[in-house]
């Protein structure tokens, strides 16, 4: 565009500078609301988000709430249809066995020399810190056993 006074001609000078000047606020709008439309949809994707992540919350509070009713309503049932004298004769087995095996463990420990007892000991902890290589040998052995056995009953 000519900025050069044209003469008697200044009407549509003033004209177009001021449909320069309208176009370039139009232009500095859109560019400062862009970040502040990309910030709404950010805020907005955050909202929903925090909306989704509450709703899922409240889903799986009703749904273990049905859950749990559901497994203590089928815990009444199963104890309505087991006969009293079975729970009892049950409970009365599993003490017993209980007392028997924390009375075989006592007498296995007092009977144990300490030496036999500290070898053991170790030999636990070895095989609880190498699990999976001792799972892994028991069952090669198995398989061997297996062999055998089939073999010699050829």
């Amino acid at each position: 565009m000519n900025l050069q006074p044209r003469g008697n001609d200044s009407a549509p000078l003033v004209e177009e500078l001021r449909e320069m000047v309208a176009h370039t606020r139009e232009e500095i709008g859109r560019t400062v609301d862009a970040p502040a439309a990309k910030a709404a949809v950010k805020a907005q994707a955050m909202e929903k988000a925090a909306d989704l992540k509450e709703q899922a919350v409240a889903k799986a509070a009703v749904v273990t709430d049905q859950l749990r009713e559901s497994a203590v309503q089928a815990a009444r049932l199963a104890k309505d249809r087991i006969p009293a004298p079975a729970v009892d004769k049950a409970a009365h087995a599993a003490a017993r066995l209980q007392a028997t095996a924390a009375r075989a463990g006592q007498l296995a420990a007092e009977r144990t020399p300490d030496p036999v007892a500290g070898k053991a000991g170790q030999w636990a902890a070895a095989a609880r810190a190498h699990r999976m290589p001792l799972v892994v040998a028991a069952g090669a052995l198995g398989v061997l056993m297996l062999v055998v056995r089939s073999r010699r009953h050829r």
